[in-house]
């Protein structure tokens, strides 16, 4: 996943992230704990979705990894809780 180091936060939001900063950071968690378990080839298909508006922050991870050796259901639950953590630690800072 491509990232974008310039992003900076809302200039009306003081020291908050930005809803784009906030959206990438969950993103990039929940993709790094699907790969992280999976390796490349036995995912066939994966979509993670972030969405953080007006504070509320969504994260649905659909993953299609039928010749994994683990419990792909298990590993998007994770990697959607993972999104969320991340997001956390990323106010807490």
């Amino acid at each position: 996943m491509a990232t974008d180091d310039s992003a900076t936060p809302d200039a009306d939001s003081g020291d908050e992230p930005s809803n784009e900063t906030v959206v990438r950071t969950a993103a990039e968690a929940a993709e790094n704990v699907v790969f992280s378990r999976l390796g490349r080839s036995a995912v066939d298909d994966i979509d993670i979705t972030v969405t953080f508006e007006d504070a509320v922050l969504e994260v649905d991870v659909y993953l299609n990894a039928p010749d994994a050796s683990g419990d792909g259901d298990r590993v998007a639950d994770d990697a959607a809780l993972a999104a969320r953590g991340a997001v956390d630690d990323l106010f807490a800072e």
